[in-house]
């Protein structure tokens, strides 16, 4: 997330801000943070109540898949929210940009992802296999989400206009007549 460019860098970390903020404030950041949000809650909701259930009813092979995959879908939208809420903060002025470029670093959304198909996968109930494909289908868009706004932070810095050298000079000239 950190911008890259001029020596100062001020110039170039309020522009990533400042786009932070409009981002954070659109329509659609509002509703992938919703939906993020509302998923782990849901998530915990289910795991808590009618998914003790199910997986009593399970067999040894699907109760492990069940905890296997649980454990999978917890982590997943843990980073997930990690990753909104961090983006949240940062639009808010909560933390600074080098703040959130030292936090990014304890997300990881690259090894969130589906894994390996589980021996007795085919056992798990309906419900946290709906979770699971929620959590999967969220994971991508944020992952798109998160490409674009490192791409964002990763501009190029513009070369100097010659036309800006020119007027420096003309500058320092007349700097020097005025003595």
């Amino acid at each position: 997330m950190k911008a890259t460019g001029d020596n100062s860098g001020n110039d170039r970390s309020e522009s990533l801000v400042d786009f932070l903020a409009r981002f954070t404030a659109s329509d659609q950041f509002a509703g992938i943070f919703k939906e993020g949000m509302g998923l782990v809650e849901e998530t915990a909701n289910y795991l808590d109540g009618p998914g003790r259930q199910d997986a009593r009813l399970l067999d040894r092979t699907g109760a492990i898949a069940y905890a296997t995959e649980s454990m999978r879908l917890t982590t997943r939208l843990m980073q997930l929210a990690s990753w909104l809420l961090l983006q949240r903060a940062v639009s808010a002025g909560e933390i600074s940009l080098a703040d959130a470029s030292k936090e990014k670093h304890r997300i990881n959304l690259t090894e969130i992802g589906a894994g390996h198909t589980l021996t007795g996968f085919e056992q798990l109930p309906p419900a946290l296999k709906d979770l699971v494909d929620r959590s999967l289908r969220l994971h991508e868009r944020i992952q798109k989400l998160d490409k674009m706004l490192s791409a964002k932070a990763k501009f190029v810095s513009p070369q100097p206009s010659p036309v800006s050298h020119q007027i420096d000079r003309l500058a320092q000239v007349f700097k020097m007549a005025r003595r």
